[in-house]
């Protein structure tokens, strides 16, 4: 979204074409997750998946704390931020060594060893649980993603209740404020100390999204070529993308009307539950009415119908 802003200002098809190498290419989708066609005809369904590791990086740990399917309906002028809880149990299906069975959603990256296989396991996940075919996926690598916000010069973001950070001694007081990267990423990783825990969570780091986009229209990077240099190169390092064969200049130029404001953060209707004392999350019978409005055309009827699960970024 930010690599997105940040062309739309200064030329499309010149800048996509010279930054496109700087994005690792890999086949992040299962045969099983990818949609059979190779247009921008029609909603467009995305997977974006937040890890701390690149494909390639081997190891333990190496579950994902993001996962958002970014749904543009047909006419490309808005989108939907659809976040799936990291602790929904699921069913994942064998791959990449995993034998398959019951887990949390986050796990599937992991039990497929991250990166590539990760990915593919974890798109598979997806598709057996919304039967939602991806148009495209992209990896996102934290660390990268804290560089491209220091380079935007930060990002305002609003905190509605005080939170105490488990991971530093910050302490995230109430009201806007203007955060740079350590802090934003930070801050949109908290869940404990959170009246609604993990939808809040949620609905942080689709303000994130929402923040970088609107700071990337903000800032005169057509009158700044050397940061606008450094900006592009930081987004495309922190990438890694399976397009589904479409030229990310097509992407971009398809999807240059989507704005901050355009956009709406989505949470799949659901509910916690503890079984056999672990903590999970358990899918409400509306996701399955979400997942069905996304796989076709009538997500803004399902978004006016169900406003508890929508916000505006």
């Amino acid at each position: 979204m930010v690599l997105l802003a940040a062309l739309a200002v200064v030329g499309l098809r010149v800048l996509a074409s010279r930054y496109e190498h700087t994005i690792t290419r890999e086949r992040l989708l299962a045969p099983s997750a990818r949609a059979d066609r190779t247009d921008l005809d029609g909603p467009i369904n995305y997977l974006l998946v937040g890890s701390d590791r690149r494909p390639g990086d081997i190891g333990p740990q190496q579950r994902t704390d993001t996962i958002l399917i970014v749904h543009i309906p047909a006419g490309l002028r808005t989108g939907y931020l659809v976040s799936v809880p990291r602790d929904l149990l699921v069913t994942i299906p064998p791959g990449a060594g995993y034998p398959g069975g019951e887990d949390k959603i986050n796990t599937a990256y992991e039990y497929g060893g991250g990166g590539q296989s990760g990915a593919q396991l974890l798109s598979a996940t997806l598709a057996r649980l919304t039967g939602i075919r991806f148009d495209g996926a992209a990896l996102v690598d934290f660390a990268g993603l804290r560089n491209v916000i220091d380079l935007l010069g930060g990002v305002n973001m609003c905190v509605g209740t005080e939170v105490h950070s488990i991971h530093t001694d910050r302490v995230f007081h109430p009201g806007c404020q203007q955060m740079d990267g350590a802090q934003a990423l930070d801050y949109v990783r908290q869940r404990y100390d959170l009246p609604g825990g993990d939808y809040d969570r949620q609905t942080h780091q689709q303000q994130l999204l929402g923040a970088m986009l609107k700071r990337a229209g903000e800032t005169r990077l057509r009158t700044d070529p050397v940061q606008l240099h450094r900006l592009i190169q930081a987004v495309g390092n922190s990438l890694t993308m399976d397009t589904n064969g479409i030229p990310v200049e097509d992407l971009l130029l398809a999807m240059h009307g989507l704005s901050a404001e355009t956009l709406h953060g989505v949470q799949v209707p659901s509910h916690a539950q503890t079984i056999n004392q672990v903590s999970y999350v358990v899918l409400d019978g509306g996701g399955r009415g979400l997942f069905e409005a996304v796989r076709g055309t009538r997500m803004p009827e399902w978004a006016d119908a169900n406003p508890r699960w929508v916000t505006r970024l």
